[in-house]
């Protein structure tokens, strides 16, 4: 497969830009045994687009390494291009172009010399002191790991996820940062319908998985059943709307951007899923109509355009990336001045501006606002974005 190779290619770049032994003074002998590898996780793990993990020897740092020495060796490789670092985003990571596929890489680093490329990464004796920020990133390649483990038909799990992740892109509910679902919330979820119907179809899944959670009593908590006593969390604390629990210890909740507006849309979507599923075995039965695009335009009359400039590729990345980490920010301040907003995830260009940039369109509920409401909404965004961020300025 091509994304085999790529990752194989990809794997011998990320081993040569950490092997900085050398420069650490280390003994020759480390150096020579040094290693740092990739793991996959989240959606191509899972069997669906790749999503790749660097994890890093104990003297290969973040800052000095991963977003200088290897984001260089990366940024100067032919098969490399749209390359950015997403440092002020809740997961540190690099996206880039490898050969044409679209790649997230974050980093974490062990306290060990040697990085196995068959690491089982849910040992406890690797996960010693990683920090916070390692961990938020780790997070997501152990909750893939986890759930490979203990669904019962790991093909027919991938195969119900890939249709429901379809499904999510088709109705606007899938993309994290616009506070809607994400890959692994919908892992989960899919996994956990899995377990429950563990001998039915795929058509039957798809259905039982509507059914399930478009009843759901949220904010009882969703969490896999891997024959363990999990610790008692509770999600009124967190102030989740739909606690979805990570499948390993310390079983905490997904990190989640959803809010009023998003879980109010989410649960619609459930509710049309099921009404759309449950007459199954009809013989006009069409899963045309389960998967037909959002009609944003038949829905909503007004929207809030947010355009997002940039002079060069590489400015643009880092922008549009620190904008989106701050979107759950506009979304709650969207919903106190005028109610329940749609933030449609789909990226929009206009083909007659020649700079990078995009568009989004987010749906407004009918109502009352003007032109000091928006102005309002607008000062409070451009504060949180020049928060904390470092890069260059876009419009």
């Amino acid at each position: 497969m091509e994304e085999e190779r790529s990752l194989s290619l990809l794997q011998l770049m990320v081993n040569e830009g950490l092997r900085v032994a050398w420069q650490r003074r280390l003994p020759k002998q480390d150096i020579a045994a040094s290693s740092a590898t990739l793991l996959t996780y989240g959606s191509y793990g899972l069997g669906l687009d790749i999503d790749a993990f660097c994890i890093g020897p104990y003297f290969a740092t973040m800052v000095d390494d991963f977003f200088i020495v290897l984001y260089n060796m990366l940024k100067s490789r032919p098969e490399v291009s749209e390359i950015h670092y997403v440092k002020d985003a809740k997961v540190l990571l690099m996206r880039f172009e490898f050969d044409g596929i679209s790649i997230n890489l974050p980093f974490v680093q062990l306290k060990v010399l040697v990085v196995l490329e068959n690491l089982d990464i849910l040992n406890p004796v690797f996960l010693r002191d990683i920090d916070e920020t390692g961990w938020k990133s780790l997070s997501r390649v152990l909750a893939n790991t986890r759930i490979c483990r203990i669904v019962p038909d790991l093909k027919k799990f991938q195969s119900m996820l890939r249709c429901v992740k379809f499904w999510a892109k088709r109705r606007g509910v899938y993309g994290n940062l616009n506070g809607l679902l994400g890959g692994i919330h919908l892992a989960i979820l899919a996994a956990f319908v899995c377990q429950c119907d563990p001998y039915v179809g795929l058509s039957a899944l798809i259905s039982h998985f509507f059914i399930t959670f478009a009843f759901w009593p949220w904010p009882r908590p969703v969490e896999l059943q891997d024959g363990m006593l999990h610790p008692t969390l509770n999600p009124t604390e967190t102030r989740l709307y739909m606690p979805i629990r990570l499948p390993f210890s310390p079983y905490e909740y997904c990190h989640s951007n959803i809010t009023k507006s998003t879980f109010y849309k989410i649960r619609t979507e459930f509710l049309r899923g099921h009404n759309l599923t449950k007459d199954l075995l009809k013989f006009d039965f069409d899963w045309h109509n389960v998967l037909e695009p959002f009609p944003y335009t038949k829905k909503y009359f007004r929207f809030l355009k947010i355009f997002l400039l940039a002079s060069n590729q590489d400015e643009f990345g880092d922008w549009v990336g620190w904008i989106k980490s701050c979107f759950r920010c506009l979304l709650i301040k969207l919903e106190e001045v005028q109610g329940l907003c749609d933030p449609n995830p789909v990226e929009y260009i206009d083909v007659n501006i020649v700079d990078p940039h995009v568009i989004f369109y987010w749906g407004l509920q009918a109502g009352k606002i003007n032109a000091i409401d928006i102005k309002s909404v607008k000062d409070v965004f451009w504060k949180n974005i020049n928060t904390e961020y470092q890069g260059p300025f876009g419009k």
